[in-house]
């Protein structure tokens, strides 16, 4: 077991890719923050609260997306359905997708799936704690990055958030 990134680490990577986002998004101008369930939400949380902090609070249209039809793998092993909470139209509006880990793409390309239910974005980006990188399987790529790091196939990356985990930290396990 390795840490990647400590509690402090992940506090100040938050607040960064917070920053980065109003760097691109000014005020959050037609600016929507998509949170992909179970556990992006975790981390849009938190972006989204530090976003609170810099921008007037009711600019900011933030919702949370379950994927769990759109999976190309939901028909073999379970997986339990979350809520969707979108309660704005997504219509012509750029699109912020948060997600802890990026793996082989499949989550995403899932998640593109089914954000097309909610209608036709403009633009859609990809913000992502971590980056397992020469993993993917689908050409996928993030816009907004915290960690970078390269694993292999037995290696699992891990995220644990206090709402969940009573802990927080990033940490790289070998099974």
């Amino acid at each position: 077991m390795k840490t990647i990134l400590s509690k402090e680490q992940l506090a100040l990577t938050i607040k960064r890719l917070a920053n980065q986002i109003l760097e691109n998004h000014p005020q959050l101008q037609n600016t929507v923050i998509i949170g992909l369930q179970p556990r992006g939400i975790f981390l849009s949380d938190r972006i989204v609260q530090e976003l609170q902090k810099l921008v007037d609070p009711s600019a900011i249209q933030y919702g949370k997306l379950d994927i769990t039809f759109y999976r190309d793998d939901v028909r073999k092993s379970l997986h339990i359905a979350s809520n969707t909470d979108i309660p704005f139209s997504i219509e012509n509006q750029k699109v912020i997708l948060v997600d802890d880990v990026l793996y082989t793409g499949r989550t995403i390309r899932a998640a593109l799936d089914a954000l097309l239910d909610y209608g036709r974005p403009s633009k859609v980006a990809l913000c992502v704690l971590v980056d397992r990188r020469f993993s993917r399987e689908l050409p996928i790529q993030p816009d907004y990055l915290g960690k970078a790091i390269d694993t292999i196939f037995s290696q699992r990356v891990t995220v644990l958030w206090n709402e969940n985990d009573k802990n927080e930290q990033v940490m790289l396990l070998d099974n």
